[in-house]
């Protein structure tokens, strides 16, 4: 049955894709960073990204080099960090091993730190026309419905599964078009959130979830597990013109990127005065910042927050601390977005 999906998509996605940036020009490292960056993040929020990383790194071998603080700079606000500092692990192992020049080979693209049988297969089909699927979760919305998948989709064997009917189907002469209508159909009509626009859909009547009524029932996910929770006190310090932030350890959530100071768990201001005043500073003011929450994957963040102004000091680094203004903040410091609550206590934002 699936095989008869193949022309009418084809055909659909000529007529309907939409014009992005990488498309105009999918070569093989177009492609993986244009991948790469929409792995978790909406495609009106990736074109900007897409357009200042490659003007900042036009080559694989300017990846490889990039300082890893400019790096972080030019994700910063794209989250998931560890996908761009697995892509810089890549790109050195291209330019050692491939002469920097992605290899022309799923199996070896796959071999890259980073990348899984998703992107080798959107690198291998788009730009190397290799007929190999690329499953992403639109794909695999899209085929569980057409095929009413009993799985949970979010097991690997059920992404095998659907991986290996897909390649069975894959036209030789545009595998790269293939994949893409999947994707292009997933992302804007056999959409995940509110009703699926079955009637706008060049394949609905293949789908058997459209043909027993029950598209709203797939795909079948097991329930998430409840996110932890973590509570933190954020400190906004301003020292005259200057505002303390740190570097978090390499490792781990957000590894690398500069944050504002924090405390585990929520503390009194009394606690705070103390903790300001243990690090040699002299707190001047003191005022509630309000509260925030910032949501991962796996934990959420809730937060309450202090300003506190403390007296002048022309130390730049006290401790872990670092003071910046913001100039520098802005051009040097890769700070993430779980902070922006508290930017507005900053005269201008990081």
């Amino acid at each position: 049955m699936l095989e008869e999906i193949v022309e009418p998509l084809l055909s659909w996605y000529q007529e309907n894709k939409r014009e992005l940036p990488w498309r105009a020009d999918p070569t093989p490292y177009h492609v993986w960073v244009s991948e790469i960056m929409l792995q978790q993040t909406r495609v009106e929020a990736v074109k900007g990204y897409y357009a200042r990383f490659l003007e900042a790194l036009p080559r694989i071998e300017d990846l490889a080099r990039c300082p890893q603080e400019k790096l972080l700079k030019l994700w910063e606000g794209l989250g998931y960090y560890n996908r761009v500092k697995n892509m810089q692990k890549a790109a050195l192992e291209i330019v050692e091993q491939y002469s920097g020049e992605i290899p022309e080979d799923y199996e070896k693209i796959l071999g890259l730190p980073g990348i899984g049988s998703y992107t080798a297969g959107a690198i291998a089909s788009i730009a190397y026309k290799i007929p190999k699927p690329a499953v992403d979760g639109n794909v695999l919305r899209v085929i569980a419905r057409i095929t009413e998948e009993p799985e949970d989709i979010l097991k690997q064997r059920t992404r095998k599964k659907i991986e290996d009917m897909l390649e069975k189907i894959m036209p030789a002469r545009c595998p790269g078009e293939f994949n893409q209508s999947l994707m292009e159909l997933g992302a804007t009509v056999c959409v995940p959130n509110g009703p699926a626009r079955c009637q706008s859909c060049p394949v609905n009547e293949f789908c058997l979830a459209k043909a027993h009524e029950k598209v709203v029932e797939y795909p079948r996910k097991a329930p998430k597990k409840a996110r932890r929770i973590e509570e933190k006190t954020v400190l906004i310090l301003q020292n005259g013109q200057e505002y303390a932030i740190h570097k978090r350890p390499a490792g781990g959530l957000l590894g690398g990127l500069y944050e504002l100071p924090n405390l585990e768990g929520y503390h009194s201001r009394e606690e705070i005065l103390a903790y300001v005043e243990s690090l040699g500073l002299i707190p001047l003011h003191i005022s509630g910042a309000g509260e925030a929450k910032h949501i991962f994957s796996h934990v959420e963040w809730r937060m309450k927050g202090y300003f506190i102004k403390v007296a002048s000091t022309e130390e730049k680094k006290i401790g872990e601390l670092i003071f910046a203004d913001k100039k520098e903040s802005r051009g040097r410091y890769p700070i993430p977005s779980a902070f922006s609550a508290y930017r507005k206590y900053i005269e201008e934002d990081f």
